[in-house]
């Protein structure tokens, strides 16, 4: 629906810092609203007039053409500019209280966080040290629901997703469109990249993807943070994970690390020459290189969790959830168009009316009132 600039009044705050805004907006129903219903009281002054007209003459001052309305003559003749009068008075109290009628509603809030995700895609992340439900599964099997529940989670935040191996890329930029990252998160697999474990890369990206001047403060980024998840340890790329550290640091940036599967010998698959699952299984050590995640989530004021199982790794997410919460402030918004004329424009026109007919009727009056009185013989 189009509306033109006459038609519509502007967007304006629910709640409203008038100080005519002593009682909160009356919602009428069949979006109609009376956005200052203070001014009802107004009408209060008309049953006030009409007893003061019936004991003693009232001052023009307090109630408008009261003096007129207490003239014998007028009173003796026709009651119709009173009631014209306290027509107008109505209908122009009912303006100042300004119905509305509500072309449209809409809620904004604040901006939350910006959250980026760092996930490992290594060949270590096939070991199948967890279970669901008594079946046995891979690492990336385990944290991809978690994943997926977190950005549900985060409706107000902007999210998006790095991912590592023995390359670092950037598979969805900041964005509030969750359903398609967690469709994004859904694709994620094994041998995407090439194998190893570049964790300094992995969380050098993430961190320039949370570059915005217009969030930063004193040089140091506000209202953002890292999720780092692995299972390795750093053996590729070209950023130590410690000088990565160093630079989310420096931007005020934390960096939240989850160190993946358990510790010792695992169950890893055996795969053929094209990359499929043989059905054979061989022991292989973790290598969890826990002290530089635990010195990272130090250094950047984040925070270490173990997750080596299904239940430990939800409850990092679950806490990182909690760490990172803010609230906000919603503010709703109505686009209305203001219906003031329709009764301030009668209400004066009925006022204009009752003064024509008590002019009218006095200047009639006057002649009999100043005629001599005959003398008696």
């Amino acid at each position: 629906m189009m509306f033109s600039a006459t038609d519509i009044g502007h967007w304006s705050p629910v709640i409203s810092h008038s100080p005519f805004a002593l009682i909160p907006a009356w919602e009428l129903g069949n979006d109609y609203r009376l956005a200052t219903p203070v001014w009802l009281f107004a009408l209060l002054l008309i049953p006030f007039a009409l007893w003061l007209r019936s004991r003693r003459p009232v001052s023009v001052l307090l109630i408008p053409f009261a003096a007129a309305w207490h003239r014998p003559a007028l009173a003796s003749n026709s009651r119709l500019p009173a009631l014209l009068a306290c027509l107008g008075l109505a209908a122009i109290s009912i303006a100042l209280a300004r119905p509305q009628k509500i072309e449209d509603r809409r809620e904004s809030r604040s901006q939350g966080y910006d959250i980026m995700l760092a996930i490992d895609l290594s060949s270590s992340m096939l070991a199948e040290d967890y279970e669901r439900n008594g079946a046995r599964i891979n690492r990336l099997q385990a944290i991809k629901p978690v994943v997926q529940a977190f950005i549900q989670q985060r409706a107000n935040d902007r999210i998006g997703m790095v991912i590592f191996a023995g390359r670092a890329y950037t598979l969805a930029p900041l964005t509030f469109d969750h359903a398609w990252l967690e469709r994004q998160a859904e694709r994620l697999r094994i041998g995407m990249i090439e194998d190893g474990t570049a964790i300094g890369d992995g969380l050098g990206i993430a961190l320039t993807r949370l570059e915005q001047s217009q969030r930063e403060s004193g040089g140091r980024r506000q209202g953002a943070f890292v999720v780092l998840m692995t299972d390795g340890r750093n053996n590729r790329g070209t950023l130590a994970p410690l000088q990565a550290a160093e630079i989310a640091k420096a931007r005020g940036i934390p960096v939240y690390t989850i160190g993946s599967g358990k510790d010792g010998f695992v169950p890893f698959p055996v795969l053929d020459q094209n990359g499929r699952p043989t059905g054979r299984y061989q022991r292989m050590p973790a290598d969890l290189d826990e002290g530089t995640l635990r010195r990272i989530a130090l250094m950047t004021e984040g925070r270490y969790f173990r997750a080596d199982d299904v239940r430990t790794t939800e409850s990092a997410f679950a806490a990182i959830d909690r760490a990172q919460k803010i609230e906000f402030q919603a503010k709703s918004y109505l686009l209305t168009r203001e219906l003031f004329g329709w009764f301030a424009t009668p209400g004066l026109l009925l006022f204009a009316i009752a003064i024509f007919l008590i002019r009218g009727r006095g200047a009639r009056a006057s002649p009999a009132l100043s005629s001599p009185i005959p003398a008696a013989r």
